[in-house]
């Protein structure tokens, strides 16, 4: 697992996936937010923007698929038993594009999760300690690496959101 330093141009290039991604949906975009650890100034990521698409609803695919894949993005990943989940792969950038449906608890789990970290440093410098000791093992896989992630994760989102949102 590759972890670089932080890199202040995941920003933009969040901005245009957005952008991209408002013009081949126009409004069937509820939402579009800048996600994962390369939406956190100051801690290490591996170097994949995570954009997070929120829709009416997810499983309707043909609300949303033709004209994202029109656009270039490719669906990678269907997960229909975890929140109706999809991924996309960017098409010219490492980009991890995660479809949810609107008042998905898991919207708000990343969300917050992001916000906290923005604003609470020695949270931010605790995952960054453990992502960097997971990132020195093997995987088999990179959902292996990500579930490794959930104990401190959920440490961390019980600070933040004490009555808010859990893992599901």
């Amino acid at each position: 697992m590759r972890l670089v330093e932080y890199d202040p141009a995941w920003p933009g290039l969040f901005s245009r996936e957005a952008a991209r991604v408002r013009a081949a949906l126009g409004g069937a975009v509820v939402a579009l937010e800048h996600v994962g650890s390369t939406s956190v100034p100051g801690l290490a990521a591996k170097p994949i923007v995570d954009v997070l698409l929120v829709v009416a609803d997810s499983a309707d695919e043909p609300s949303y698929v033709p004209a994202l894949e029109a656009a270039g993005y490719v669906l990678r990943l269907r997960e229909p038993r975890w929140h109706e989940h999809r991924l996309f792969k960017g098409p010219d950038t490492d980009v991890n594009l995660h479809v949810h449906t609107v008042g998905d608890p898991e919207i708000i789990r990343m969300v917050t999760f992001r916000d906290w970290l923005r604003g609470h440093d020695a949270d931010r410098v605790l995952y960054e300690s453990v992502k960097r000791g997971l990132a020195a093992r093997e995987w088999a896989s990179v959902q292996d690496y990500a579930d490794a992630k959930d104990s401190v994760v959920d440490e961390i989102l019980a600070r933040a959101a004490p009555d808010g949102p859990r893992r599901g």
